[in-house]
């Protein structure tokens, strides 16, 4: 084991602000990068890295946009986790209206198309598609 930092930027920066580790200035770092970096139209992209590996660009996956959203809240930066929200269900939503289904990750950045890459076709009905979806729209109706 190598044990060593990447300079690759991914979601996984959210993991302090979801558990409540990170300190307000690296919060602040973490939203302003997320705003800049990762917001598409469609939600946040997993990776700067458009490699054609489903983890990547331009694909997002549920259970990193609940650990962004959460991660928000718990700092306070609730506008930015209500947009994220609100382009994620859209995104959620559109697909389901074009194929009948929800599937295990999106296309966020051009959302008329599906999400693609990696080993194996892209899943329908995954649980936590439904879960975060469901949450999210419950956490956002009062916002």
């Amino acid at each position: 084991m190598l044990e060593k930092n990447t300079n690759q930027y991914t979601l996984a920066a959210t993991f302090p602000l979801f558990f409540k580790i990170a300190r307000i200035r690296e919060a602040r770092g973490v939203s302003q990068t997320l705003e800049r970096e990762f917001l598409l139209p469609g939600g946040l992209r997993t990776t700067l890295n458009a490699s054609g590996q489903q983890w990547d660009a331009p694909n997002g996956w549920a259970p990193l946009q609940w650990m962004a959203v959460q991660g928000l809240n718990n700092y306070g930066y609730i506008k930015l986790s209500t947009t994220i929200s609100g382009r994620w269900i859209e995104n959620n939503q559109r697909v389901y209206q074009n194929t009948g289904k929800l599937v295990e990750k999106y296309n966020v950045q051009d959302i008329s198309l599906e999400a693609g890459g990696g080993e194996y076709p892209v899943q329908d009905g995954f649980g936590w598609s439904n879960g975060v979806l469901l949450k999210l729209k419950e956490i956002t109706k009062d916002q």
